[in-house]
């Protein structure tokens, strides 16, 4: 709230007595039933966002714990507006007023070399949410969909490959869905020397596309699993992806470095700091919001 400084003893001037007090000033001074109406009133202002109604195709869990799910739906004439990997959209039930956001893990069509119209997430089940009910869907079941948002992860920033030898990608959770399309729509990974994913789980249970390793891994990525809390025949890397990249690092030239986040706010914040303070360019670390 500002503060206002107090008059001195004399007399103001005339033009300060005539100036009207600012509107800022005077809308803490409303009356509280005014308030509240006011706060009605914008409440109940109509959603003004257009919703496609579109079918589930298929639905599967897509973690050995069953806490993520795998969700197709015939996106229809929406899919011609996804362009960009990392875009995202909101989801909803037909005639409820709360939606999901979710990123879509499935390429661009105009990126995909068979596309099918549909676009694929992966959800998290949390419960009490939206997207605990959209797990308990079935194929066939109709929800809606908004237009697609969002610039997605910009590539060019990092581009050409030759002047980008090494992107450093991390992902976290079912951070991991707009990873798998900026991989799998493919940004020339096999052309540079150093293509890294920290991909962070709590365990190998809850770690989604375990699948699509070995094929992410021919487009020329390198795949380090990181589990917080690892079975105990593990042997690979555990605890969080910002620790594990602080210990290997091997950043061959920061200036020809790049990176991708998708996570935890907390991680995409450490690894920003660990990768700023190593010389990358902060303009050349991207996210898809």
């Amino acid at each position: 709230m500002a503060t206002l400084a107090l008059l001195s003893a004399s007399s103001p001037p005339p033009s300060l007595l005539l100036r009207p007090m600012p509107s800022s000033l005077l809308r803490p001074l409303l009356p509280l039933r005014r308030r509240l109406s006011l706060a009605a009133a914008a409440a109940a202002r109509p959603d003004t966002t257009l919703w496609t109604e579109a079918p589930v195709t298929t639905i599967h869990p897509a973690s050995a714990d069953g806490s993520l799910f795998h969700i197709s739906i015939d996106a229809g004439d929406l899919a011609s507006s996804y362009t960009s990997p990392g875009q995202y959209l909101q989801v909803r039930l037909p005639g409820s007023e709360k939606p999901s956001f979710l990123a879509i893990a499935s390429p661009p069509p105009s990126l995909d070399s068979s596309p099918t119209g549909e676009f694929e997430f992966l959800v998290k089940k949390i419960a009490g949410s939206v997207a605990e009910l959209l797990c308990g869907l079935r194929s066939g079941d109709v929800v809606e969909l908004s237009a697609v948002m969002g610039k997605g992860f910009e590539i060019h920033r990092i581009s050409p490959a030759d002047a980008f030898q090494s992107v450093l990608i991390f992902a976290t959770g079912s951070g991991i869905s707009p990873i798998r399309s900026l991989i799998e729509s493919g940004f020339n990974a096999n052309e540079r020397s150093d293509v890294r994913l920290y991909y962070g789980a709590r365990n190998l249970q809850r770690m989604a596309y375990q699948d699509r390793f070995e094929y992410w891994e021919s487009t020329g990525v390198k795949i380090i699993p990181v589990l917080s809390r690892p079975e105990d025949k593990w042997k690979g890397e555990h605890g969080y992806v910002q620790a594990a990249f602080s210990k290997a690092k091997e950043l061959v030239n920061p200036s020809s470095t790049g990176a991708v986040l998708c996570g935890h706010k907390q991680m995409a914040e450490d690894v920003t700091s660990v990768l700023v303070a190593d010389g990358v360019s902060k303009e050349k670390i991207l996210k898809n919001f």
